[in-house]
């Protein structure tokens, strides 16, 4: 399932959102675009190893914070954000865009923590922004249920659009994180053969889900969605 587009309405620009998308897309940048040896040197640091972390070193730590900015490719970097670009937005404009950081900040390092606390040993290296934009998923979950997400369905080589209701995408979404994490212990760990960290994404989104309204604004006046019009 493809997520096109939401159909709830914002009342700001999301300033906050495009700015950690910026921050993405430059922190690429540096690994794609500079030599190999400084772009591996520059994950190594940056990137969250699990079996690298220790309380003795606070500097291990800091990968818990930077790894949410990095990404192995174009395709998980473009992947990541468009999902940003969907959800993001609205959970800016019901937050306020520094509670909105904060929120995203401590989703992405809850995410980090599952995902290290089921696998400790794991010496690959674990980098990416999904964790914290699952926390931003379970928020629009708790937030707008009733939305809907305008959603691409592939059959074979064709496909349709179809409007889902955001608590049934998302919730589907969930229960595939779920099982694809169960799933990837028969392996040993909490990554499967395509090195997708589940348990992150679980984490987020179990943030989002019981946080978000601690970081929701007490007055909020929310826009209708505009679900009547048309693709």
């Amino acid at each position: 399932m493809i997520p096109i587009r939401d159909t709830q309405r914002t009342t700001r620009f999301p300033i906050m959102n495009w700015l950690i998308i910026i921050a993405n897309v430059l922190a690429f940048m540096l690994e794609y675009f500079t030599s190999t040896d400084f772009s591996n040197l520059f994950i190594s640091a940056f990137a969250l190893t699990p079996a690298n972390v220790s309380l003795s070193n606070p500097y291990s730590l800091i990968p818990f914070v930077t790894h949410m900015f990095l990404h192995g490719s174009w395709y998980h970097l473009i992947s990541n954000m468009w999902f940003l670009m969907i959800f993001g937005d609205n959970i800016e404009d019901r937050l306020g865009s520094l509670r909105y950081l904060l929120f995203y900040l401590l989703g992405g390092i809850s995410a980090a923590l599952l995902q290290y606390f089921v696998d400790p040993s794991l010496s690959v290296p674990t980098l990416g922004a999904s964790g914290a934009i699952a926390a931003v998923m379970g928020a629009y979950f708790v937030l707008y249920p009733a939305s809907r997400v305008v959603t691409f369905i592939p059959i074979f080589f064709f496909g349709g659009f179809i409007r889902l209701p955001a608590i049934l995408y998302l919730g589907v979404w969930f229960v595939m994180q779920i099982f694809s994490g169960f799933s990837s212990f028969v392996i040993g760990s909490g990554t499967d053969a395509s090195g997708v960290a589940w348990w992150a994404h679980v984490g987020g989104f179990l943030f989002g889900l019981i946080l978000v309204r601690a970081f929701a604004k007490k007055t909020y006046n929310r826009l209708p969605d505009d679900r009547q019009y048309p693709l």
